[in-house]
């Protein structure tokens, strides 16, 4: 599989950075790195289906992996997806001991994370 390769991003990774960009890609590079990423096809398996060499389909999803991580960096909607996401899940954790023990206390704390996941 494409993501053991040294050097290349866990099928995770792939598929998170894919979600956020991959629209930015070209018709065929989304193809075969849907073919990789989503569809597990194997190198060898999408050069023949595409009519290219093996080596051919491994530089492209190398090279998309690169396209992909350069948007991430200029933009960092993933960092910004994950950070709110955790803090989302703090708010749910305080929220439910606020409840649980009838503590308003924690409010304050629900008040600032949710400040906090505005301005991101």
């Amino acid at each position: 599989m494409i993501a053991r390769v040294s050097g290349m991003k866990t099928i995770g990774e792939q598929a998170m950075l894919y979600d956020f960009y991959g629209e930015l890609l070209t018709a065929r590079q989304r193809q075969i790195y849907e073919s990789v990423v989503f569809d597990d096809m194997s190198l060898g398996e999408i050069a023949e289906e595409q009519g290219i060499s093996r080596q051919g389909v491994y530089d492209l999803v190398k090279r998309c992996d690169k396209i992909l991580g350069e948007y991430e960096a200029k933009l960092k909607l993933v960092e910004k997806f994950r950070q709110t996401k955790a803090m989302a899940e703090q708010i749910r954790r305080l929220a439910a001991e606020s409840k649980a023990g009838s503590d308003l206390s924690r409010m304050d704390e629900i008040g600032r994370i949710a400040e906090e996941i505005s301005r991101l």
